[in-house]
């Protein structure tokens, strides 16, 4: 048996989705006041519209945008702007994990749609340049179970014909996103800040704005889903007036979030913060032998979701089975040794780590991790 570390993470909580919650976090800290309260009453919509004036300010989105807090998740926010915008102009579909794939199936599987698709295998990116500015593009700005993202919005052409619908559920509140570029954004709060699964945030620009209240889908959208009614943008729903009953306790815990984000110093400090450990995790790669990047290009990789891959010979020769199970008795270990929860690489990932270094993570905790990988590793090599 080898020596453990003698630090463990003062919070061991690496999971990329939830998230950690934000240093400090306490259910004490949280607003009461709106709960056993209809979400329409006045409070409950003030609170509402907190949460939506917040978000705005911490993520520095325009003005004229629209900002939305929508049901189930980033999913059902990336479902919404499909199912609403979609169907107008030819679509280009960006997958390089597994969410964009999914994002595939239902365009061209659901909504039956004739979209062209650059896709690249996980670790890398596809083709930016490929993405024709007269279509509609679908595309993640960080893939979560890939731990790639896009450099920046280069790519995306400013005089562009069509729209853009970007996941960014990962991205959002940890990498710099150029608004002017997009036009349908999404992200859920469980992710970044370390909020609540179950609600979603679409962001709408003028320019989507513009679509939804000149283009009628040729397919029936549920009620869950609709933006419009008699052809003009249902602006209820971006003041704080939620299509379906929100959980006042989520909301009061996304303010809490936010605030805490601010008091932090802001976006830039938050985006600081995540490329801090970010480069924690790169200084132990570059000094390991066993693990490197799943993604080899350096401006691509993420500063979320970051996912490794096992290169020690006598493991990375195993069959990909073995390989999981090689992968499932490091995290038990870590597990029982309260070091490190829920590092797991995505189940249709290939196989490997993936540590979640988002802003609500402490960069001491991911110093004081990297030992404890490399312990897990020589226990479970034996």
């Amino acid at each position: 048996m080898t020596t453990k570390p003698g630090v463990r993470p003062a919070r061991p909580y690496f999971s990329s989705g939830p998230c950690a919650k934000r240093p400090g976090w306490s259910a004490q800290n949280l607003g009461t006041e709106t709960l056993g309260r209809s979400h329409r009453a006045k409070l409950g919509k003030t609170r509402l519209k907190e949460a939506i004036d917040r978000t705005r300010a911490l993520l520095e989105v325009p003005n004229d945008y629209r900002i939305g807090i929508v049901p189930a998740s980033d999913t059902g926010a990336v479902e919404m702007a499909l199912w609403s915008l979609l169907g107008a102009r030819p679509v280009t579909m960006l997958a390089f994990e597994s969410f964009g794939e999914g994002w595939i199936t239902d365009v061209v599987k659901q909504l039956k749609l004739d979209a062209a698709t650059l896709t690249a295998p996980y670790g890398a990116l596809p083709d930016l340049s490929k993405a024709d500015p007269a279509t509609d593009i679908v595309f993640t700005w960080n893939g979560t179970t890939s731990g790639v993202r896009v450099p920046d919005a280069d790519w995306i052409a400013a005089d562009r014909a069509g729209l853009t619908i970007c996941d960014a559920t990962s991205a959002a509140f940890a990498q710099p996103l150029d608004w002017a570029k997009l036009d349908a954004t999404t992200f859920s709060f469980q992710k970044a800040l370390g909020g609540e699964g179950g609600h979603g945030v679409l962001i709408l620009s003028p320019r989507a704005v513009q679509r939804l209240e000149s283009w009628k889908p040729q397919w029936p959208l549920p009620k869950i889903f609709r933006l419009t009614k008699g052809g003009k943008l249902i602006e209820g729903i971006f003041e704080g007036e939620t299509i379906n009953t929100p959980s006042m306790l989520v909301i009061e815990d996304w303010v809490d979030a936010l605030k805490w984000g601010a008091a932090a110093g802001g976006l830039k400090e938050l985006i600081r913060r995540a490329d801090s450990n970010l480069h924690a995790i790169s200084q132990w790669v570059a000094r390991t032998d066993w693990v490197d990047f799943l993604c080899a290009d350096e401006k691509a990789r993420s500063n979320t979701s970051v996912c490794l891959k096992i290169v020690d010979p006598a493991i990375a020769s195993l069959a990909d089975d073995q390989q999981r199970a090689f992968v499932k008795q490091i995290e038990s270990l870590l597990g029982k040794e309260e070091a490190a929860f829920d590092i797991g690489g995505y189940r249709d990932a290939p196989p490997g780590l993936r540590i979640w270094c988002g802003a609500t993570i402490e960069r001491a905790d991911i110093e004081a991790l990297c030992p404890w990988l490399d312990w897990a590793f020589r226990e479970a090599k034996g």
